[in-house]
């Protein structure tokens, strides 16, 4: 048997194989960010046959404040259970495993899409978005509002029947702002070195946890790296993982941080494993390798190498649904 096919299990997750389609955003949703059947329609086709054995949403927000985009998805009220309800059992129905990634903007977001003030960790504006709003710095009560928010949603999404959770701090969002010295300036207790960077981090996870009980698996989506001078560093990813494994995150997706998911330093497929690499030597919880893969041979030769436990195929998955079952029969 080749790597991609061994079986994996997780908690309350039994997977068939090694692959995974991480979270990439489609815009497909209604206006008021319900499930359409747009966004129905790509998700049966993406999980047809379940070749990919794990499924991980595009990014949701958590609040009307959180939304990063127009058309994007919401799990913001309870109303959005119901409709969910139809995609997660669409994903089941095909054979593959549903996982549903929340979100809050921060200062990625702008007043033109959610009418409201933009807010970050401290008042800088987003190293990706340099022409920008700048955000007001949150105060502990609202710190204390979007751990709320966080932990309602997943009770949504456990409501609606989806397998796990995914907690987004990757790619320059809110959770990401805290965790980078590039935008996190704070001189109270979440900020600082990197164990008060994440000490919103760790309230998430521990709120979550409490929400959605020990059955339900936890991932958390880590912008491991910035790549960028004064930013975060493997070192602050390494830390940060191990106290999220003793928090109760059951599998860490790795990913970039205010360089997006892409590695201005790396071109090679795989281009985030030497985070990987570094992260599983320190943990014992698995670890979720995206970037730039696009061979079957590639992917193997990630896992043969331990340089990850689970594979995440986007772009290649996203230009042709037939990847992963030729993956899978190995062609």
């Amino acid at each position: 048997m080749n790597e991609i096919n061994r079986a994996f299990n997780c908690r309350n997750i039994q997977l068939n194989n090694r692959l995974v389609m991480p979270p990439m955003a489609t815009g497909k949703s209604e206006e008021d960010g319900k499930i359409s059947k747009e966004i129905i329609d790509y998700y049966d086709e993406k999980s047809k046959g379940g070749y990919i054995s794990l499924i991980i949403i595009e990014h949701s927000f958590i609040s009307d404040e959180g939304k990063a985009s127009n058309r994007q998805l919401s799990i913001a009220s309870d109303d959005m259970i119901e409709p969910l309800k139809e995609l997660a059992n669409t994903i089941h129905k095909n054979g593959s495993k549903a996982v549903m990634q929340m979100n809050h903007a921060g200062s990625a977001a702008s007043n033109e899409v959610t009418g409201l003030d933009i807010v970050g960790p401290s008042a800088i504006i987003n190293p990706r978005i340099p022409n920008g709003e700048m955000p007001k710095e949150l105060l502990i009560d609202d710190i204390n509002g979007i751990i709320q928010n966080f932990r309602d949603a997943a009770i949504r999404i456990k409501a609606a029947g989806f397998d796990g959770v995914e907690i987004h701090s990757a790619h320059g969002y809110l959770l990401n702002q805290f965790f980078s010295p590039l935008t996190n300036k704070r001189e109270d207790e979440y900020g600082g070195d990197v164990l008060s960077r994440i000490k919103i981090h760790l309230e998430v996870i521990k709120a979550v946890r409490e929400a959605v009980g020990e059955d339900f698996t936890i991932l958390l989506r880590l912008g491991a790296c910035d790549y960028r001078d004064g930013g975060s560093s493997i070192k602050d990813s390494v830390i940060a993982s191990k106290k999220f494994e003793e928090a109760g995150v059951d599998i860490l997706d790795i990913s970039g941080g205010f360089c997006g998911y892409v590695n201005p330093e790396n071109k090679e497929q795989g281009y985030f494993s030497e985070i990987t690499e570094a992260i599983k030597k320190e943990v014992a919880i698995p670890v979720i390798l995206t970037g730039g893969i696009t061979d079957v041979a590639e992917a193997e030769r990630l896992l043969k190498d331990e340089k990850t436990d689970l594979i995440g195929v986007g772009r290649a998955i996203l230009k042709d649904s037939n990847w992963a079952k030729n993956a899978v029969d190995n062609k």
